[in-house]
């Protein structure tokens, strides 16, 4: 049985004709084998062809390489007989910070010279063969010393036939582990603050009530008073599987100096070694073994989660070589030093864009800080400041004071500081970029559109620590066949039926703007939770993120006390809500004059007149009868135009007459609301009684009843009648994979404000009608708003929160019928 870790380099190495392709066949995929010949086919069409050998081998490296960066299992097969090719490989290996696994297999020569000898494509004789053997011999004697982490030998055909691989999962992966954890910074030898913290966190002896799980960063030892007391409960937690630990510089130092190596006595180690000498032998090997058995760094629930003592780059989480043991214990420096004759640590924090959360500790400072989705939980309790824990996913800091200052440092503790985490970076959004959410696959933002957003973004948008969310676009149904219908609820109850969808809920689609609405309990909150700290409690902005009016502190004001209802029944103090405002005349009055209004003068004021002329023509004995019939009938569809848009205006003075239409709380503290049900949604919104807020109607469709979907019909149906622009028709709850969130299904004459007064009489026209661009953008675009108002939800850095919704006002920019 052969092992191999789950993200590594594996070199096969045999003769030409031990078999090595036929082994690489049997146990790895096709895709995760990169092989010489296959390269010089390639670049030679001709795998045979020996003269493109070095073209090939660069090939396969480049292969291999962009394998190895994107975390790829690999396996290659050539002969790699002689040192040098193997070396390469190795190089290839450790520049990616993996392991390199060799699987030699070692036939009788006779073998492989009758094997090669059957194929008619091998016309080389058995001399290369024998030289190939040689090579091999020489290489078995000293392979273990090339840098292999480990070399299977297979020596003859009943093994090679015989051999089975397994995958080792690497050590640092514990992402089975998904928590909740309490995180502890580092305690340096500070038993009796640790306690005191643990007491604070809930736990109970070795463990937590609530089965929580303590990590540690490491740093448990020197400067403190009382090491061996931090390392025995800290081992018996471990024991115990209450706890887990990674390895600081300060363990690694002092395991070296109970190896007997000579080290540096400074920087608190004198301490340690003082109280261990006091400790019995048989405890000083325990606590020497548990250190010197710490890993670099964990990687938990599922990848979200990585702790390293100093901090550790996004390339390096789940890596294994000594650079990446290096940064996780000390961090990047820049080569200087202070004057205080300390190394100047390289800021990595300000520049990582990783998904997964970074908890470390290693660099004191005066207080815990988010920088970009990491935090550093050394405190200096040592020094005389406090010890501290996250609380894991919970995202909450707890802290106790040091009880005094036990060693002084060598330079004042670091203010915490760096990039600001809740602005936005040019280098953020710019290019060409690759946006990962946890709801599909990433959605990519091509340059042009990226530029586009960000010329609407730098000149129209909020404030940007407001813009949290912007709502996707909404596709229409599939064109409808009925007569007279260019959509109908049959389409969209079709598709969700075919999607497996089993319930859905109609809401009436407000003729309004649709608006974002954050809104604060007060300023303070603002100020704490959004970084605004202008006195202001929320902002009200567009789909593209523009303020809705020049001012609008008041209506942000009075739709805050309108919903002051849902702190309490949320348990938060903010909450974002996607909402209508009304009428549609408030915001888009230029637009109505501009593009409706002056379409229906022209109309009204011409078209009877022609109306009257052709009739004077009719009775002059002209034969226009076929012309006044389509005239009349114009006139007719320009007053049902003029009527549908009157509609949805009505005056309005300041914000009397303004009325706002919430049907989705999108997220509140802890929660990304978005994901509950709709029935949750409209229930709780119901409960705003205010003037100010108009209520959405709904029904709810089981659609695997004819009577359910007749009686949604009707409603439609009377609803659009009366003026109604249409509903919208979206799954009960959540539905995870490519189904649409809401299907949008508009009234016939609403339809008219869209197409133009004579639309119905080319619907054979507007039914060839393109969707699937709109429809992609609206699943697109749906995923990225998730993924942003769960970034909000978990407390993420502003920037993580900015990115999913600026690559939504990207996607905006692509071009797409806006009638659609």
């Amino acid at each position: 049985m052969i092992s191999v870790p789950e993200l590594s380099l594996v070199v096969l190495v045999g003769v030409s004709g031990s078999g090595k392709s036929t082994f690489a066949r049997r146990h790895f995929k096709p895709t995760q084998v990169i092989s010489s010949d296959f390269c010089r086919g390639l670049v030679a069409d001709d795998e045979n062809d020996q003269a493109a050998t070095p073209a090939a081998f660069d090939l396969l490296h480049h292969i291999v390489g962009v394998r190895l960066a994107r975390g790829l299992f690999t396996v290659v097969d050539a002969t790699n007989v002689q040192y040098a090719a193997r070396k390469s490989l190795i190089d290839l290996a450790r520049r990616h910070d993996v392991l390199a696994d060799a699987i030699v297999l070692d036939v009788p020569e006779e073998v492989a010279i009758e094997r090669n000898a059957a194929r008619p494509d091998r016309d080389f004789g058995p001399g290369v063969v024998i030289r190939q053997r040689k090579d091999l011999r020489r290489s078995l004697a000293k392979i273990a010393n090339d840098g292999f982490r480990r070399v299977h030998v297979l020596r003859g055909l009943e093994e090679i036939e015989a051999a089975t691989i397994t995958y080792e999962k690497a050590w640092s992966d514990k992402t089975e582990l998904t928590g909740p954890f309490d995180i502890i910074g580092d305690v340096h030898g500070c038993r009796s603050e640790l306690e005191t913290l643990l007491r604070e966190l809930g736990w109970e002896g070795l463990r937590h009530p609530e089965g929580r799980t303590a990590v540690f960063v490491g740093d448990l030892v020197d400067r403190g008073p009382d090491t061996p007391g931090v390392l025995r409960l800290v081992m018996d937690m471990v024991e115990a599987g209450t706890a887990i630990c990674v390895s600081g510089n300060h363990e690694q130092k002092l395991v070296r100096a109970l190896n007997g190596r000579k080290v540096k006595v400074a920087h608190g180690l004198q301490e340690s070694l003082d109280q261990l000498a006091a400790q019995p032998p048989e405890f000083v090997e325990r606590a020497r073994a548990f250190m010197d058995g710490l890993l670099s760094h964990y990687r938990l629930d599922g990848g979200r989660l990585v702790v390293a003592h100093a901090g550790l780059k996004e390339e390096y989480h789940g890596r294994a070589s000594g650079r990446v043991r290096s940064f996780a214990l000390y961090g990047d420096t820049t080569g200087e030093t202070d004057e205080y004759g300390l190394p100047v640590r390289y800021p990595w924090a300000d520049e990582y864009r990783g998904r997964a959360m970074v908890v470390y500790g290693h660099t004191p400072t005066t207080r815990p800080e988010w920088v970009n989705n990491t935090i550093c939980l050394d405190t200096g309790v040592v020094f005389g400041g406090h010890l501290t824990a996250l609380r894991y996913p919970e995202r909450q800091l707890v802290q106790v004071p040091a009880e005094k200052v036990w060693y002084e440092p060598v330079k004042p503790l670091a203010e915490a500081g760096g990039r600001d985490p809740g602005m936005l970076d040019i280098n953020d959004v710019i290019g060409t970029r690759h946006v990962e959410t946890r709801f599909g696959s990433r959605v990519k933002i091509m340059e042009q559109n990226a530029a586009a957003a960000l010329e609407v973004m730098s000149r129209f948008a909020v404030d940007p620590r407001w813009l949290v969310y912007l709502p996707p676009t909404m596709a229409p149904p599939e064109t409808s066949r009925l007569d007279g219908y260019l959509e109908h609820p049959h389409e969209a109850f079709e598709e969700f039926a075919a999607a497996g969808v089993r319930e859905v809920v109609c809401e009436e689609k407000h003729m309004g703007s649709r608006a974002v609405a954050v809104l604060c309990r007060t300023p303070e909150v603002a100020a704490a939770r959004f970084g605004v700290d202008d006195g202001s409690t929320g902002a009200l902005y567009t789909r593209t993120g523009r303020p809705f009016f020049a001012d609008t502190a008041p209506l942000v004001e009075r739709l805050r006390e309108a919903c002051a209802p849902l702190w309490a029944e949320l348990g938060s103090d903010w909450v974002v809500l996607d909402c209508e405002l009304l009428p549609w005349s408030a915001k888009a009055g230029e637009l109505i004059r501009s593009q409706y209004a002056s379409v229906g003068a022209a109309a009204r004021a011409s078209l009877p007149e022609a109306v009257a002329a052709l009739e004077a023509a009719a009775g002059r004995g002209l034969g226009v009868s076929e012309l006044i019939d389509r005239t009349r009938r114009r006139s007719q569809n320009a007053a049902l135009f003029r009527d549908a848009y009157a509609r949805y205006c009505w005056p309005v003075d300041g914000l009397e007459g303004i009325r706002v239409a919430p049907f989705q709380i999108l997220a509140c503290e802890g929660r990304a609301t978005a994901l509950e049900p709709h029935a949750w949604h409209l229930s709780t919104l119901a409960l705003l009684d205010s003037p100010l807020i108009t209520q959405t109607r709904h029904v709810f469709v089981t659609l695997d009843s004819p009577e359910s979907r007749a009686a949604a019909t009707a409603w439609w149906e009377s609803m659009t009648a009366d003026g109604g622009e249409g509903m919208v028709v979206k799954p009960a709850s959540h539905v995870p994979g490519r189904v649409q969130p809401g299907v949008k299904v508009r009234g016939r004459e609403y339809l008219r404000i869209i197409y133009g007064p004579d639309y119905t009489e080319s619907l054979d026209v507007l039914r060839r009608r393109f969707l699937g661009k709109k429809r992609s953008l609206a699943l697109r675009e749906y995923v990225l708003g998730l993924e942003a108002l769960s970034r909000l939800a978990d407390g993420e850095a502003g920037w993580r929160v900015h990115e999913p919704v600026f690559a939504v006002l990207a996607l905006e920019s692509e071009p797409v019928d806006p009638r659609l």
